[in-house]
């Protein structure tokens, strides 16, 4: 980052945060993570073939090629605007901060889906949970599509939201675009099945290892963000007990971060997630999530939205805090305080 790991930079990533929040994703505008997908989808079907270790070598390059350009060719362009002028690589890298968050897209896509929903138009509901989801939504009644949309808000708060956070405030837009670069590779390749268990299988691992600790984080943000929501009276949340079952039940879940945000949104809201789902045509069948204490209901998406709003202002006011505190002990100490 040009403002490094400083109170600078941390105001960087707070404007980074406003402009999504306004902004977000414009369709009509460029996106890195577009042009990644598209450099994916070129050298996966030229390198995608052969024995299973060839595929898994040529997994391994597509990983480290992808990761390691993105990394290098973001840091050179803010480098190379920095000596031009310090402000061009200021805006530069906030433009490109704010294409790393997805706050606003996340919230407008779970409304895209409450409001049909709420008007008891299921196919619109369908149609509208197609767009954010990997599952098969035509065969989906009220409950099953609020399942699969508060599962999505849980599970993309990490790699939408807080994750790119944690990867921006440690090493600025360059990392956070790496970390973007992960995500879209494991979202690409990184599935078990025939065409890319081998090929993918460094990009899935390494998505794994990304997320491990902005999953947990977000986890306990969302515990935070329900229990100081609760007790304000803005939501009622089940948030006593959470912490425990969650970290009970996170484990059981096939993914070994999705689970965290998940479980933990199921039982702050006292319902049930998980189960049988069908991605064309085939069933897959993951473990349940919380206990069916309360029947899954469209107010339970806009419930998930405020827990995801909650959680990351949270991690963000807690990771600047984390800053502010051996800055103001430094200045005490020069000050002769301490």
């Amino acid at each position: 980052m040009i403002a490094d790991a400083t109170l600078g930079g941390a105001g960087l990533i707070m404007l980074a945060i406003m402009i999504d929040l306004i902004v977000g994703d414009p369709r009509s505008w460029p996106h890195p993570v577009v042009l990644i997908g598209r450099f994916i989808s070129v050298f996966e079907r030229r390198w995608n073939r052969g024995s299973a270790a060839a595929r898994r070598f040529s997994g391994l390059l597509l990983t480290v090629s992808v990761v390691g350009g993105v990394l290098g060719v973001s840091w050179l362009l803010l480098w190379a605007l920095a000596q031009l002028h310090p402000g061009l690589a200021l805006i530069a890298e906030l433009l490109l901060l704010s294409t790393t968050l997805a706050i606003k897209g996340l919230g407008d896509a779970a409304r895209a889906v409450v409001v049909p929903l709420t008007n008891g138009d299921l196919p619109a509901a369908r149609q509208a949970l197609s767009m954010i989801v990997g599952r098969d939504t035509h065969p989906l009644n009220e409950a099953d599509i609020t399942r699969a949309t508060v599962e999505t808000v849980a599970e993309n708060t990490v790699d939408g939201i807080v994750a790119p956070l944690f990867f921006a405030f440690i090493g600025g837009a360059p990392l956070a675009l790496a970390y973007k670069a992960v995500n879209t590779l494991d979202s690409m390749v990184g599935y078990r099945n025939q065409r890319y268990s081998d090929f993918g299988f460094f990009s899935a691992k390494l998505d794994d290892i990304a997320n491990w600790l902005p999953a947990r984080l977000t986890a306990l943000c969302l515990w935070l963000a329900g229990l100081l929501l609760s007790t304000a009276g803005v939501l009622s949340v089940r948030w006593k007990g959470a912490l425990r079952s969650t970290c009970h039940d996170a484990p059981r879940h096939l993914s070994p971060n999705a689970g965290w945000p998940e479980a933990m949104v199921a039982h702050l809201l006292g319902v049930q997630l998980g189960g049988t789902s069908f991605y064309q045509g085939l069933a897959s069948h993951r473990a349940t999530l919380g206990e069916p204490i309360n029947v899954l209901r469209v107010a339970h998406i806009s419930a998930t939205v405020r827990l995801m709003h909650g959680a990351w202002l949270l991690f963000t006011l807690l990771f600047v805090l984390l800053m502010i505190v051996p800055i103001a002990m430094k200045m005490a100490i020069f000050s002769g305080v301490i």
